[in-house]
């Protein structure tokens, strides 16, 4: 018997290649508990063949399933991001809208250098400027700290 490892991955890339009943959908890839990156890859695969298409009932029941043990298997692995600098976020979020230094100073409403000075780490923010920016920019304070 193969594994899924070395069992090839059902990919539907036209509708009438989609089997119609969940046990058939079954028969190619059975959904159950996923404990390798490789299975969670193979079923979201799946998954990803699966989307687009108007589906029946049973499909989309199999399509459920999948997404169910995809997302346990995330959450269960689910590695935690580094955080990164509140002055990287910064300029990020600035650079994303297209806002400058200046754009910066005028949004903290304080001396023509403050975003300039902010941004090379020359200044540190206060409660008070991570209260504005977070308001004016519509993202949680705690990016900022």
């Amino acid at each position: 018997m193969k594994t899924l490892a070395t069992r090839a991955v059902p990919r539907f890339t036209r509708y009438e290649d989609v089997p119609e009943t969940y046990t058939a959908l079954c028969q190619r890839h059975l959904p159950r508990p996923l404990h390798t990156d490789a299975e969670a890859r193979a079923a979201a695969a799946i998954m990803e063949s699966l989307a687009g298409f108007p589906l029946n009932v049973e499909q989309a029941d199999y399509l459920e399933a999948l997404a169910h043990f995809v997302d346990e298997y995330d959450r269960a692995h689910r590695r935690a991001l580094p955080k990164a600098d509140g002055h990287v976020v910064l300029r990020h979020l600035l650079e994303a809208r297209g806002l400058s230094a200046a754009d910066l100073s005028r949004m903290l409403a304080g001396s023509r250098n403050l975003g300039s000075m902010i941004l090379r780490g020359d200044r540190s923010l206060t409660v008070g400027h991570i209260r504005t920016l977070a308001a004016q920019l519509n993202v949680s304070p705690e990016v900022f700290i």
